[in-house]
């Protein structure tokens, strides 16, 4: 079955990047002239996605707007010729009419119980989550390198990035079983977090995942873990019981934009690239570190 809608939760405080998220979601703030969360709506665009589920909470109103349509501001920008090019830009941050659905996560219960808000209307079919925190800088889209590996073999996929051994016990990783195709890896199991002499392998999980609609039955019946929280993993592991696995490592550069040095390496690198700014960026550089 086709992969046609995705999930982005967008609930999270943003406690890592405090202050700036007192009063803006993280997931708005800019990487160079458009928020974090526009890249990843791109991205799940790119891969076919038709219908993205954003769970939201208090003081998120903003992502719903933003993705709307600004009557008063496209309306003086359209009035004036000089401005067209902006006006072009302002309208392709517009989610078509129906392409989007908005759900609360009314309390803080982990990632889990936020993909779970979201069953009613995924309903059925396997779907995408997308953790917004993430931003892969890629020339085809990550998710679009998935969807195309799902086309081939089913079941359910997870991103994966290969890190340093040495920082391995930072990250939660997959355990691979047999042997590889290309960059997809049947995997047996996550490990979260592990001493660098126990990682079962290096292949980091990130931020990007396909999984089938049976998920929302595990999460039901799964209690609080770790935390405190209902854990998306646990329910993943219970699920690999019963279906295949893949970890697929993924062509791209991931960015973690809810740690502030991961933001700074965002903005850097999209900055170094962007049309418009790319020598001035590379000139500011070269001055600081002359």
């Amino acid at each position: 079955m086709t992969i046609r809608k995705a999930v982005l939760p967008v609930a999270g405080f943003g406690t890592r990047v405090l202050p700036a998220t007192k009063a803006i979601p993280k997931e708005l703030l800019p990487v160079v002239d458009r928020p974090a969360l526009q890249y990843v709506v791109d991205e799940a665009m790119e891969a076919g996605i038709e219908h993205i589920v954003f769970v939201t909470g208090r003081g998120k109103s903003a992502i719903e707007d933003y993705f709307d349509l600004a009557f008063e501001l496209e309306t003086n920008l359209g009035s004036k010729a000089s401005k067209a090019d902006i006006l072009a830009e302002v309208q392709k941050t517009r989610i078509p009419a129906g392409g989007a659905s908005f759900t609360r996560q009314q309390e803080a219960l982990g990632l889990g119980h936020a993909i779970w808000c979201a069953r009613d209307i995924i309903g059925d079919e396997p779907f995408a989550i997308l953790l917004p925190d993430v931003i892969v800088k890629a020339e085809t889209s990550c998710l679009a390198q998935m969807v195309e590996a799902y086309n081939r073999v089913g079941g359910n996929i997870i991103a994966v990035d290969p890190v340093p051994e040495e920082r391995v016990s930072s990250y939660g990783v997959i355990a691979p079983k047999g042997e590889r195709d290309g960059r997809l890896i049947e995997m047996s199991a996550m490990v979260e977090k592990p001493p660098r002499e126990e990682a079962p392998s290096n292949l980091a999980i990130t931020g990007r995942y396909i999984l089938q609609p049976e998920i929302f039955g595990l999460l039901d019946d799964l209690g609080a873990g770790a935390g405190g929280e209902i854990q998306l993993t646990d329910s993943m592991a219970r699920l690999m019981e019963q279906q295949s696995f893949y970890a697929y490592e993924f062509e791209g550069a991931p960015y973690d934009c809810g740690s502030k040095l991961g933001y700074f390496e965002a903005v850097l690198a999209h900055a170094l690239d962007h049309p418009e700014i790319a020598e001035g960026a590379r000139d500011l550089i070269k001055a600081r570190l002359s």
